[in-house]
């Protein structure tokens, strides 16, 4: 039970950072119709973001993480307009290539600032553990899962309680009326697609400093982030977050149950079941965003 208790913990950690992912990558998928295959280059953004501020500037954790965020949401708002705003009315697959195609440059371009090595992102928390009962959690994981779980919490106000999320989720139902309404959808869209970015760059930071940041990090964050858009329904934010949640627990229950080798695969096996039991996602719902 000992065990059990601290590979569930364990695998909070890790899914509240994968719900950031799905919950960026779910907006963005499904108001704007984007799949956006550089999601996990914005994770790889924030975790080198947060290396600059800490270990180059010597900022403060906070500062660094907050920092980590607006670079996100500014390189998705520049993205946004420079590539996706011209091709708003072409069709899908024209959108993906560019989109793969700001994945590569984007990971290309991370290579040749930072070079192929890994960085060791700094954090100020000590090594030891804290104690608490039965399991044993390293302060810096319990300051992650802390911020996740405020991160999530915040994105599903902005989303429920406030004009812009409104404008969201109308957007999602009809962009048309939306407009005829008064919506202003080159700003939302923008706007979504700022808010995605920012998220992914923010579980970057988080799970950088646990991890190393390295230009290709964001290969098998992407591939998590769909896994989780996958499990939780299109457009569900509820959903992307119990899906991330999910896809975390099982993942540290594979690895201490069967083999660390078989982490990621246990994950995608679950994928695998749900498409083919459940394709609309576990927790799909009315196709709407919230």
């Amino acid at each position: 039970m000992e065990q059990l208790l601290q590979h569930l913990v364990n695998g909070l950690v890790l899914g509240g950072t994968y719900a950031l992912l799905g919950i960026g990558l779910t907006l963005i998928f499904g108001l704007m119709n984007v799949v956006n295959f550089a999601h996990g280059e914005f994770y790889t953004l924030g975790a080198y973001a947060a290396f600059a501020a800490l270990g180059l500037a010597g900022l403060d954790f906070t500062l660094a993480l907050l920092g980590a965020i607006a670079a996100g949401a500014l390189g998705g708002a520049l993205c946004e307009v420079s590539l996706l705003r011209p091709l708003r009315h072409e069709s899908i697959d024209t959108t993906m290539l560019v989109m793969i195609g700001l994945w590569i440059a984007m990971q290309n371009g991370e290579l040749l600032v930072w070079g192929g090595v890994a960085k060791s992102i700094p954090h100020p928390f000590p090594t030891a553990p804290l104690v608490l009962g039965p399991v044993s959690l390293a302060p810096l994981r319990l300051f992650v899962l802390v911020v996740a779980a405020a991160l999530i919490a915040a994105s599903y106000l902005l989303i429920q309680r406030t004009k812009l999320g409104r404008a969201m989720r109308a957007t999602f139902q009809d962009a048309e009326t939306s407009a005829l309404m008064g919506v202003p959808i080159e700003r939302i869209h923008t706007a979504t697609f700022a808010f995605g970015s920012a998220l992914a760059a923010a579980a970057g930071a988080l799970l950088g400093p646990i991890f190393l940041a390295y230009p290709s990090m964001g290969d098998l964050a992407s591939l998590k982030a769909f896994s989780v858009v996958i499990l939780g329904g299109l457009g569900n934010v509820p959903g992307a977050t119990l899906g991330g949640l999910l896809l975390g627990v099982a993942e540290e229950l594979g690895a201490g149950y069967v083999s660390s080798g078989y982490r990621d695969a246990v994950g995608f096996l679950i994928i695998i079941v749900v498409l083919v039991l459940r394709p609309a996602g576990i927790f799909a719902r009315a196709e709407r965003i919230g």
